[in-house]
């Protein structure tokens, strides 16, 4: 398994992912998730608004290599376009694990 994704698989083990556009949207507003991502074959509205909620509310966003399916597979749920973490941590590792795997860039909305 991609160490990107076992690290996911943590995170939905310990209760910290919101999955879904509703979840992931929901925990944006809450001020709770610390990176959001998308799918690579999630629908252009869902990128779009995944995008502009993580930069309204200054939360990191990736767009990750891999389909909705491995990600549902790995989150337990489905097939989400959209995922958020909700733990740093557990963020920064996924981030780390994928640059350094896909060379992989990530956009940082802080600094809007």
């Amino acid at each position: 398994m991609n160490k990107a994704l076992a690290i996911l698989g943590m995170a939905k083990k310990a209760g910290l992912l919101a999955v879904g556009s509703d979840d992931t949207l929901e925990a944006v507003r809450r001020r709770k998730a610390k990176l959001v991502i998308t799918a690579s074959d999630a629908s252009a509205g869902s990128v779009e608004r995944a995008h502009t909620n993580a930069k309204e509310h200054k939360i990191e966003y990736m767009s990750v290599p891999f389909t909705k399916f491995e990600l549902g597979t790995t989150a337990g749920r489905g097939a989400p376009g959209t995922i958020a973490f909700l733990d740093k941590g557990l963020a920064d590792g996924f981030k780390n694990k994928l640059t350094l795997t896909e060379n992989i860039e990530f956009t940082k909305e802080s600094d809007a």
